[in-house]
């Protein structure tokens, strides 16, 4: 019998009310998901878990342009999210995927091959460090959480965006080697210049699920929504100014 994968799609969910899902379905459900949620209806700078927003945000710019910080419960880097940006995330069980070590290297490794077959066929696309890319420009960034014998691995994907919204990150110190020095704006690029549909991008991930072997239950909102009211550690989170 095949895994089942809840599927859940999403348009225009905000990106606070995304994660703290998330956050929900790792920790207090038992059944694996895939999450997609066409832009975030409100813009915003998301953070790691570890991350410092005084060394990674230029801050007052960013209260002045309106855009909240939120501290999200996976690591990874920093990123600006809004209406263009496309979200992709997986939750599963490790033993759904017997194969994939519950470490943060081989889901990488596996998601670089379970979404080859969506973006491949539009550039030169690797995996690229922890960043998707086409060949030296990242379109895609990762972030994970793992917790016992689960884990999550989400993805924000840059359909579009604003060049002043960009502005508004500071180089981090610890950048990936391919990123060579090059401001922000020279190191991503749009998907929308490689992609002719950004709905190319949900229904590929729809059918990469499919192809990995599991079969698709396609849920709502409310039903993902009851694990919100279960008991789970919460660390999700606004951070205030200053």
């Amino acid at each position: 019998m095949r895994p089942v994968v809840n599927l859940l799609r999403l348009r225009g969910v905000s990106i606070l009310q995304q994660l703290r899902l998330e956050e929900a379905l790792l920790r207090a459900d038992p059944g694996n998901w895939c999450i997609l949620n066409d832009g975030s209806a409100t813009a915003a700078i998301v953070l790691g878990i570890s991350g410092k927003s005084g060394e990674l945000v230029h801050e007052e710019a960013a209260a002045a342009a309106g855009l909240p910080l939120i501290k999200r419960f996976s690591g990874g880097g920093t990123v600006v999210v809004d209406a263009d940006t496309l979200f992709a995330t997986i939750i599963m069980n490790a033993a759904a995927l017997p194969d994939v070590e519950c470490y943060p290297r081989p889901v990488m490794r596996w998601s670089e091959l379970f979404y080859t077959p969506i973006f491949a066929p539009y550039g030169d696309f690797s995996l690229r460090e922890h960043d998707y890319a086409f060949g030296e420009r990242k379109f895609g960034g990762n972030a994970q959480a793992i917790t016992k014998q689960r884990w999550l691995h989400h993805t924000s994907l840059l359909w579009d965006f604003r060049d002043v919204h960009m502005r508004l990150l500071k180089h981090p110190s610890k950048a990936p080697e391919y990123r060579a020095g090059r401001n922000h704006l020279e190191f991503v690029c749009r998907l929308r210049d490689y992609l002719p549909a950004r709905e190319l991008v949900f229904d590929g991930t729809a059918q990469a699920l499919r192809t990995a072997g599991f079969a698709i239950k396609e849920v709502g909102l409310e039903e993902a929504g009851a694990a919100l009211d279960r008991d789970y550690l919460r660390s999700t989170r606004v951070l205030e100014p200053g």
